[in-house]
């Protein structure tokens, strides 16, 4: 085995005579050939299995309420560990990936996937269930910012915005690939709450192998040269000052990018989560049917909605798709609330494929946004800021729309979320259109 460095820094490892991989240490990806497209797809690939077993458990929470006999106030708790094991990870993943590289944060992170379903699979009382939902919500913030950020970098910087559009659609499919599964086979399949999380095993186990071979560069050693100018100069860079644990952010000049995301894949993701929530109770009433797949069909249907509408718009500039995320999420709220008061499924199911596409354009426009401004070494942090921007208020509604719909009723408490989530996304894409505007019409060209 031999090695020789390129002029642009990077490593060329060359086994047996042939070229086999490129890990920069610094600097661009221009000195290092391209990975072939089929890499860019398969690397997304952990992104989707890790997702999968982020709302696998959703349809089983109701026979483990019947086996364990918890109550709904101990429910919200189950699902309040999750948003906390995310949040914390967030905390930490993206700035750890950033300076060690994104294979030594993935890899725990699908231990501790692979953990989780261990112990959904043999739970016997509710704290292990917490416990659990804790692991999954740490490798969820992992898969966020390490995990998409690799697509990334494995795409390179010709293709920033196929690297964005992957890595998203991605995180909403395995979401709404994970309640399907998690349906059908609990229902068709013997052992309900084994048999899901024993195939979820399966797909992280290969989830593992692709990120052992995933061609991704190391990061740059401690003391390497950094960018210049105001990115190279930011805190935290790869062998730069800062702490290890923080809420995350992005370099000078890029905090509009991030803004302009938050302001719509929040709304958007606040939106999802409270369908996922309302959605089983209202298809049990207006369906009177306890059946475990119809609820994870709405849920696929609402992420593939997501995942479809990013294929879609990939060509449009990113301003125009924040907006389109902002006007979907405020239509299907609207919608939603018409559910609610005329009990129509049909109205229902049109507020989840809405709710869905406004999610998938307002993460693919802030994905896109953060992809054309921030340097590498700061990719992966700067998708954790977006997913707190999301994620955080998400975990305040797990909390508060058990709360407020137990003072006011479904009904009232379906009515003033709504409300609030439309007003939030209206006013999400009032801020992109301003800023817009005052940058001038048009963008530059997609790259």
């Amino acid at each position: 085995m031999s090695g020789r460095r390129t002029a642009a820094g990077a490593v060329v490892t060359v086994r047996g005579g042939g070229l086999r991989r490129a890990d920069a240490v610094g600097g661009s990806a221009g000195g290092r050939a391209a990975a072939p497209l089929w890499w860019v797809w398969l690397a997304a690939w952990p992104v989707t299995a890790v997702f999968a077993l982020s709302n696998a458990a959703t349809p089983l929470y109701v026979l483990w309420q019947d086996e364990l006999g918890f109550s709904g106030g101990t429910l919200t708790v189950v699902f309040a560990s999750y948003i906390v094991g995310l949040l914390a990870s967030l905390l930490c993943c993206g700035v750890l990936s950033d300076r060690f590289g994104r294979r030594p944060v993935l890899l725990p992170a699908l231990g501790l996937a692979l953990a989780a379903c261990l112990m959904f699979a043999t739970a016997h009382h509710v704290a292990v269930l917490i416990v659990a939902r804790l692991f999954t919500g740490l490798a969820v913030g992992a898969a966020v910012s390490a995990g998409m950020a690799a697509v990334t970098d494995v795409a390179g910087p010709d293709r920033r915005r196929l690297g964005a559009l992957l890595a998203s659609s991605a995180m909403v499919f395995g979401a709404g690939l994970g309640p399907l599964l998690s349906g059908v086979l609990s229902e068709t399949l013997p052992a309900p709450t084994v048999t899901v999380f024993v195939v979820e095993a399966a797909l992280l186990g290969t989830a593992a192998l692709v990120v052992w071979r995933m061609p991704i560069r190391r990061p740059r050693p401690p003391g390497a040269l950094t960018t210049p100018g105001p990115a190279g100069a930011d805190r935290g860079g790869p062998g730069g000052g800062g702490s290890w644990v923080r809420v995350p952010g992005v370099p000078p000049g890029s905090g509009w990018h991030l803004a302009l995301g938050v302001a719509v894949f929040g709304p958007g993701i606040v939106a999802t989560s409270f369908v996922l929530s309302l959605g089983p109770s209202l298809l049990t009433d207006l369906l009177d049917s306890d059946s475990r797949i119809v609820p994870g069909a709405l849920a696929f249907s609402m992420f593939l909605a997501s995942t479809c509408v990013q294929f879609a718009v990939q060509r449009r500039s990113r301003h125009t798709i924040l907006v389109g995320g902002a006007a979907s999420i405020v239509l299907g709220m609207v919608t939603l609330v018409v559910a609610v008061h005329a009990a129509a499924v049909w109205a229902l199911v049109a507020a989840a494929v809405l709710a869905g596409a406004g999610q998938g354009m307002g993460q693919l426009g802030g994905l896109s946004l953060l992809n054309s401004g921030v340097p590498p070494h700061r990719l992966a942090e700067a998708n954790a800021a977006l997913s707190v921007g999301g994620y955080a208020p998400a975990g305040v509604l797990a909390v508060g729309a058990g709360y407020l719909t137990d003072a006011v009723g479904l009904t009232g408490a379906a009515t003033a979320f709504g409300v609030t989530l439309a007003t939030a996304a209206g006013l999400g894409g009032a801020l992109v259109l301003a800023r817009r505007s005052r940058e001038g019409r048009g963008e530059p060209a997609p790259r």
